[in-house]
């Protein structure tokens, strides 16, 4: 075979492989400038960036709202409006509210409030200050607003529930909570007569 009928493939070229191993290194080097060479600055700091207060942080643009806290529905998130309680649920209250607010009580109420409602949990058991009973007549008065105004931004002791409890677990607590109180001096002539049956059975 002829020398001028030996071609080498581009790739085998010592410059083209040369070329592309240098491009490659100016893209790794490219991508890692873009994440490893920030601007530093720690919070707080002076900057002459910002020419009306000089800080490196910049304050929040007012009326800034967080993605998913619209919370235009004041009554549902808060359980008062304006100063006054809600006294009635912004939904019906239906069995799988109650047990979903059984559930909720049980985890974040109970340990304190005890599973009755009586004020004598587990943590009142060791020590901790006994929260008043559900079934004082201030509390079974109490607009069901209250409840949910309590869970949302804490009470005495008891610090606020808004970041563990959604709201509409809020008012499903405040619906088994009423439900609680309205079974604490129940008779069994308050029992619907389908039902009445099988409560005698399990005496």
């Amino acid at each position: 075979m002829r020398r001028s009928e030996i071609r080498t493939r581009p790739s085998d070229s010592p410059f083209v492989r040369i070329c592309l191993g240098l491009a490659l290194a100016l893209c790794a080097t490219a991508c890692r400038r873009d994440m490893f060479n920030q601007p530093m600055s720690k919070p707080l700091r002076a900057s002459d960036f910002f020419q009306d207060n000089h800080m490196a942080s910049r304050p929040l643009v007012p009326h800034t709202i967080a993605r998913g806290h619209l919370e235009n529905d004041g009554a549902f998130y808060t359980g008062k409006i304006g100063t006054n309680l809600v006294e009635v649920f912004p939904f019906p209250v239906t069995r799988e509210v109650l047990e979903r607010g059984r559930e909720r009580f049980d985890i974040y109420c109970a340990p304190c409030h005890g599973r009755t409602g009586d004020g004598n949990g587990m943590i009142v058991q060791r020590g901790f200050p006994v929260p008043p009973s559900y079934h004082i007549e201030r509390l079974r008065t109490a607009p069901v607003g209250h409840f949910v105004d309590v869970i949302t931004m804490g009470y005495g002791v008891m610090y606020s529930y808004a970041e563990r409890v959604e709201p509409p677990d809020r008012w499903a607590i405040a619906a088994y909570i009423r439900a609680l109180q309205k079974s604490h001096d129940a008779r069994l002539e308050d029992v619907p007569v389908e039902a009445r049956a099988i409560l005698e059975k399990q005496k």
